[in-house]
């Protein structure tokens, strides 16, 4: 048996950003164009207006203020209201793939590590561009990576779902070291004509280089402890797949984007993800008095503020639970990454920290750190 640490992470933030206000003005231009197309129905009762988005509104309900999307003018068109990314030819490679291997060699340059070294890729995201061949594969290749390369999905808690994976093979001596990789395009399944979710999500790729502790660099984050726990609920979902051909009448419904029960996901993920992290802490004969920092999955500010008050048993300081959803948006399973990325560099060795992920499923990870070197 050898020791799995986190020697390094990796960051690419696409060019573009998309303020709330911006969002809002094409919002409300689409808004405005329906209600026109559709006067009649409306002045007779058959139809609803689509009523107004605000900054105020965006910022009250989630605590984000921008995101990052690969595609801009797609996606605050009226008339378009959706990015548009160009399918590439097979020879090239894939978006998806391309913003993996950017990550990657952020990673890959903080730890100095080659790519001769690394055994296994794995790719862990909410939605892949394709179904085969696996994305993790293209990665793999891109890189000069030899060895083995898989993609998984478990939504919004891909990325600790992919530490512990890739703790496992390094345990058990399949690889001395695992790039795990998180590209997201979320603003591919995002409907950005409803009200209630078009401001949500962003894109990003984050990267984690899981590796036996023999072969880290002095400075590496010791894996005390990995745990998941999904729970299976309908109030996340999006219905896109390839079966949505045999059914033709339903292509371009809004459940093949994303959809969810906001209200019903806070009640129920907020007390679950909680009490997931106390017991953790007691398995592992941790304390919330040596816990330096929590990085959490950055999907909504009130729901980590929550959280963070009931594992702590009081209120959280931004030093606490840094944030990185006010400028990134919901990045799904980059999110927790982003945050240990950017609000870790200032830990001294023996310092204590907690990744947490949640969403969809439901879905639920924990990754307590500790820092070392």
């Amino acid at each position: 048996m050898t020791n799995p640490v986190i020697s390094a992470t990796g960051l690419w933030t696409p060019p573009h950003s998309i303020s709330n206000a911006e969002l809002v003005a094409s919002y409300n231009a689409w808004a405005d164009i329906w209600n026109r197309e559709n006067e009649a129905e409306i002045k007779s009762g058959l139809m609803d207006p689509k009523t107004h988005s605000s900054v105020e509104f965006i910022e009250k309900a989630s605590g984000i203020k921008s995101r990052f999307v690969i595609d801009k003018a797609g996606v605050i068109d009226p008339d378009i209201m959706a990015p548009r990314i160009p399918e590439r030819p097979n020879e090239q490679i894939s978006v998806l793939a391309e913003m993996a291997v950017l990550a990657a060699r952020d990673a890959m340059q903080a730890a100095g590590r080659k790519p001769e070294e690394i055994g296994a890729v794995i790719c862990a995201a909410s939605n892949m561009q394709r179904a085969y061949p696996a994305m993790a594969i293209e990665v793999q290749q891109a890189l000069g990576i030899e060895g083995f390369a898989f993609d998984m999905n478990v939504a919004c808690s891909s990325a600790t779902f992919g530490i512990q994976t890739a703790a496992d093979f390094v345990r058990a001596g399949h690889a001395k070291s695992v790039l795990m990789v998180n590209p997201e395009i979320c603003s591919g399944h995002l409907n950005f004509t409803d009200r209630d979710s078009h401001f949500i999500f962003g894109d990003v790729a984050t990267a984690v280089l899981i590796e036996n502790e023999a072969m880290a660099p002095a400075a590496h984050w010791k894996i005390l402890g990995t745990k998941l726990k999904t729970q299976f609920s309908n109030n996340i979902r999006n219905n896109f797949g390839f079966l949505n051909r045999a059914a033709p009448d339903g292509v371009g419904a809004p459940d093949k984007l994303f959809l969810q029960e906001g209200r019903k996901v806070f009640r129920e993920v907020v007390p679950m993800v909680a009490e997931m992290i106390g017991e953790h802490m007691g398995e592992l004969g941790l304390t919330p008095e040596g816990l330096r920092r929590m990085w959490l999955h950055q999907a909504n500010a009130n729901m980590n503020r929550l959280i963070s008050a009931k594992v702590l048993g009081r209120e959280a300081t931004e030093d606490d639970s840094p944030t990185v959803l006010d400028t990134y948006a919901n990045t799904s399973s980059a999110g927790s990454i982003i945050a240990f990325h950017k609000h870790s560099g200032d830990f001294k060795p023996g310092e204590r920290g907690l990744i947490c992920s949640f969403g969809a499923g439901y879905s639920a990870g924990t990754v307590f750190v500790e820092r070392t070197g």
